[in-house]
């Protein structure tokens, strides 16, 4: 199979990290800003950032229906930090005309860790994937305060005020992290994500195939 094209959209935050991430997976990772270029990729990174300005800059660059629409149809995307707050259908603590992505069905409190100050690091078991405890990163970190019953916690705080927090998920073809893999070695998060998106690939692929041997000569 051929490198699956996944885009890191590129308004704010760690898209230059994401993108070798990526990379390191056999992707071929590419910059998203316009709607034109959403349409080319196979799978889609939402990056950390400032929630609201991405939105705003996603309005700018006639993005944000796109996005919407294209999460609806069941592009693969994941988000970090900023971008499961973008990725969720509900938030807490946020201002009231607050908008977002949508897709999973989860309540994300913002800024749940407290302030740039308060900032961190953590090891957190990630999903029992083996490898050991994942490293990860929070800058100024959102949490899951409620997760749906479609949704599967990946991720937990262990120990500490935040003992049991969720910090990531995974419901269907849309993943999120309340930290930041992109800013360490480990690339199980990314791995994981890559590998959803091959396998959208594979199925649409098979779908593709029968289809074509149904069809009459």
């Amino acid at each position: 199979m051929t490198a699956p094209v996944i885009g890191v959209l590129a308004l704010q935050g760690d898209v230059r990290e994401h993108l070798a991430a990526l990379r390191d997976q056999g992707a071929e990772a590419v910059a998203v800003r316009r709607p034109e270029e959403l349409v080319a990729v196979d799978g889609l990174v939402v990056p950390g950032g400032e929630s609201t300005t991405i939105v705003k800059l996603a309005h700018r660059f006639g993005l944000l229906e796109p996005l919407r629409a294209a999460v609806r149809d069941g592009l693969p995307a994941y988000g970090s930090c900023a971008g499961m707050i973008l990725l969720a259908d509900r938030l807490l603590d946020a201002p009231p005309d607050q908008e977002t992505i949508g897709g999973l069905d989860v309540t994300v409190r913002r800024n749940a860790f407290g302030r740039q100050a308060d900032s961190f690091e953590s090891e957190i078991d990630f999903g029992g994937r083996g490898g050991g405890p994942l490293h990860a990163v929070f800058i100024r970190a959102p949490w899951v305060e409620e997760a749906g019953e479609g949704v599967d916690v990946l991720g937990r705080v262990v120990g500490g005020e935040a003992d049991g927090r969720i910090v990531a998920v995974r419901q269907g073809n849309l993943v999120a992290t309340s930290f930041h893999p992109e800013l360490t070695g480990d690339r199980r998060v990314h791995a994981l994500f890559v590998d959803i998106v091959r396998r959208r690939l594979a199925e649409q692929a098979g779908a593709e195939a029968g289809n074509e041997r149904g069809t009459p000569s």
